[in-house]
């Protein structure tokens, strides 16, 4: 019997949430001013870090039933950053204190210096009205 592999593993949608949120820090780093563009790529990022969020989760459930505990640490030491970085970014969006964006970006450059971007891939049309769903989103938990 052969093995069954996952094309859609959480490690594999780890690494494409990655990609499109190194490419959208660049991105910003290269704005001078934030725009609706610029907004929608910072909801976009939200979005991307949940998602890998829930990726690690998976991950680490799986190696936990495996007892390979160690690995589990190291790998949820390896990003811790990650959901504090995210709440930092929505609280961003809800205070809509924008002029503070490059404060909340540059410290996330470091954990994308790994990703080599010779090119953009990703389309604009990937965070076009991510945005208004983030915001409706946050008005449906009030």
């Amino acid at each position: 019997m052969s093995r069954v592999i996952n094309p859609e593993s959480a490690g594999k949608l780890r690494n494409q949430h990655m990609r499109t949120a190194a490419e959208i820090v660049r991105r910003l780093g290269q704005k001078h001013e934030v725009d609706a563009e610029a907004r929608d790529m910072v909801a976009t990022l939200i979005y991307c870090f949940r998602e890998i969020e829930e990726g690690i989760e998976a991950s680490m459930l799986a190696w936990e039933k495996r007892n390979y505990w160690n690995k589990v640490e190291q790998f949820r030491a390896q990003w811790t950053w990650l959901s504090a970085a995210r709440s930092r970014l929505e609280a961003l969006v809800r205070t809509g204190a924008w002029d503070q964006l490059p404060m909340y970006i540059l410290p996330l450059l470091p954990h994308f210096v790994e990703i080599t971007i010779n090119k953009f891939t990703r389309r604009p049309e990937t965070w076009a009205g991510a945005y208004e769903r983030l915001i409706a989103e946050f008005a449906q938990q009030s």
